[in-house]
């Protein structure tokens, strides 16, 4: 069974933030404006959908109306144990850049590794990693 895919609506700037996450976390990623799906419902240039598919999987789109961007109170995005030690602090570095760190990328008392950051976009993500014996 699949796992869920967030699905984000951004207000008029789902490219450069499906771009932003396609540079944290490579994969593939494939936009789709709203001309190309026939859709005047908003400018012809905004994504209708978005999807980043690789080691991390999310959708997105512009809200043609007066949507403000993400909103996550109260959830978060974790990437518990989806890198290894390497790959969860590039991650963690790239989300941070723009972004604010809720919660440095340490060592807890169960002895793995994991933080908390909010991104430029408004996303918080908790990553986290168990280090090698």
């Amino acid at each position: 069974m699949p796992a869920p895919v967030p699905y984000l609506h951004f207000a008029g700037d789902a490219d450069g933030a499906l771009r932003f996450y396609r540079s944290v976390f490579g994969g593939e990623l494939h936009l789709h404006t709203f001309a190309d799906f026939g859709r005047e419902d908003g400018p012809p240039h905004l994504v209708a959908h978005g999807e980043l598919r690789g080691p991390v999987d999310l959708f997105g789109a512009d809200d043609p109306g007066d949507a403000a961007g993400p909103s996550t109170s109260g959830i978060m995005l974790a990437l518990l144990g989806a890198g290894d030690a390497e790959t969860s602090q590039r991650w963690f570095d790239a989300l941070a850049a723009g972004g604010t760190v809720v919660d440095p990328l340490q060592r807890r008392a169960w002895g793995d590794v994991d933080g908390q950051v909010t991104d430029r976009y408004g996303l918080t993500w908790l990553i986290g990693f168990s280090p090698a014996s």
